[in-house]
C-alpha cells in the first residue's frame, strides 16, 4: 500500500454517514479501530420533518438523530471527514480510497452505506411537497396522515400495493391510475379494500399555501386530497463499489451476504445502498452487523500474520 501518498491510514473507511453508517462506526470504534467515516451531509429523509418506528426515537427529526450520533463515534476516536468517496481500489492488503478533491485515504477494510437516489415523477407538486404531504412509505408517514383523504399515483407497478396498504389507515384511499395498467385481479382487490381508482392522467398537484389540496387531472378534474403517496424509482449511490467489481444482482443492486459482505474480499455495505426497504432501524441494524463480521475479519487476518 506504500504506492500511494496516503492523507492518513485506517482499520475501515465507511462511506456514508446515515444510520446504517454512523452504527457501524459506533460498533467499530468501541472495538477500538481507527475507523474514518466520509460523508457529504446529503441525507435522503432530509426533507422529512420526523422519523418513525425506532423504538425510543419515534417522532425525532432526522436531522436529530445524525447529530446524536455523530457525537455518539467521536466520543470512540472515530475521525469524522466532510466529504464525498469518489473511487476505491484494491491496494495491497486494503484499499485506496479516494475522495473528491484528491484526498486518498488508506483502508484495511471498506464500508459503503451510501445509500440511495429517489427518482421522482415529474409531476408538478411532485417535488416540491416531498416529505410533507407527499410520502412514500405507509409505516413511516402514514399515521401522521391517518383518517384524512389520501391518493396514490399510478406511475409506478407498485402504486397498487400502496393503495391496498394504506387503507388500513384511511377509509377515504384513491388510486390515481394516471398511465398504470392495472393487471390480473387488481381491480377486483382494490375494490374490495374499498379503494377508488380515478381515471385519467394526472396534470398537477394543487398546493395552495403549504398544503396539499388535491390531485388536478388532464381533463381539469380536480380530486380533493390532503396527502398523496407516490413510490420513487430507487438507485443505489453506489459509485465506490464501481470500479471494485462487487456482484450484482438482475436489478443491478449490489449482492451481499447477512452481514453485508460483497464478492470483493474486504468490501461491506449496508444501509439501502444494498436494500432499497430498510427503514432507519433497519439500516442501523444492518451497519452494526456489518461492523462485527469486519471486526471478526480484521482479527482473523492479524491472526494470519501473526502465524507467518
Amino acid at each position: 500500500m506504500n504506492e500511494y501518498a496516503y492523507e492518513h491510514e485506517y482499520d475501515v473507511v465507511v462511506a456514508g454517514a446515515g444510520a446504517a453508517g454512523l452504527n457501524a462506526a459506533l460498533v467499530l470504534g468501541r472495538c477500538r479501530r481507527r475507523v474514518a467515516v466520509v460523508d457529504a451531509g446529503q441525507p435522503r429523509n432530509a426533507p422529512a420533518g420526523q422519523l418513525h418506528g425506532f423504538l425510543s426515537r419515534d417522532g425525532m427529526p432526522p436531522a436529530a438523530l445524525l447529530a446524536v450520533g455523530r457525537e455518539e463515534v467521536a466520543r470512540y476516536g472515530v475521525e469524522l471527514i466532510q466529504g464525498r468517496v469518489d473511487h476505491a481500489e484494491a491496494a495491497g492488503r486494503g484499499f485506496a480510497v479516494r475522495l473528491a478533491g484528491g484526498a486518498v485515504l488508506g483502508a484495511r477494510r471498506l464500508l459503503v452505506a451510501t445509500g440511495l437516489r429517489d427518482g421522482l415523477p415529474p409531476i408538478p407538486g411532485v417535488g416540491e411537497r416531498w416529505g410533507q404531504d407527499v410520502l412514500h412509505c405507509p409505516y413511516c408517514h402514514a399515521y401522521e396522515v391517518r383518517d384524512r383523504p389520501l391518493g396514490v399515483l399510478g406511475t409506478h407497478p407498485g402504486a397498487v400495493h400502496q393503495a391496498l396498504l394504506l387503507r388500513q389507515w384511511s377509509d377515504d384511499v384513491v388510486l390515481f391510475r394516471h398511465t398504470l395498467p392495472l393487471a390480473g385481479r387488481d381491480g377486483a382487490r382494490l375494490a374490495a379494500r374499498g379503494v377508488r381508482i380515478a381515471e385519467g392522467a394526472v396534470k398537477r398537484l394543487v398546493v395552495d399555501g403549504a398544503r396539499l389540496r388535491g390531485v388536478e387531472l388532464a381533463d381539469g378534474r380536480m380530486v380533493p386530497r390532503e396527502a398523496v403517496f407516490v413510490r420513487p424509482e430507487f438507485t443505489p449511490q453506489d459509485g465506490p463499489l464501481t470500479a471494485l467489481g462487487c456482484a450484482r444482482d438482475a436489478d443491478g443492486w449490489v449482492i451481499t451476504d447477512g452481514a453485508g459482505r460483497t464478492s470483493v474480499a474486504g468490501v461491506w455495505v449496508a444501509g439501502n445502498v444494498a436494500d432499497p426497504r430498510a427503514q432507519v432501524v433497519t439500516a442501523a441494524g444492518m451497519g452494526s452487523a456489518a461492523a462485527i463480521d469486519l471486526h471478526q475479519d480484521l482479527v482473523g487476518e492479524e491472526l494470519a500474520l501473526l502465524a507467518r
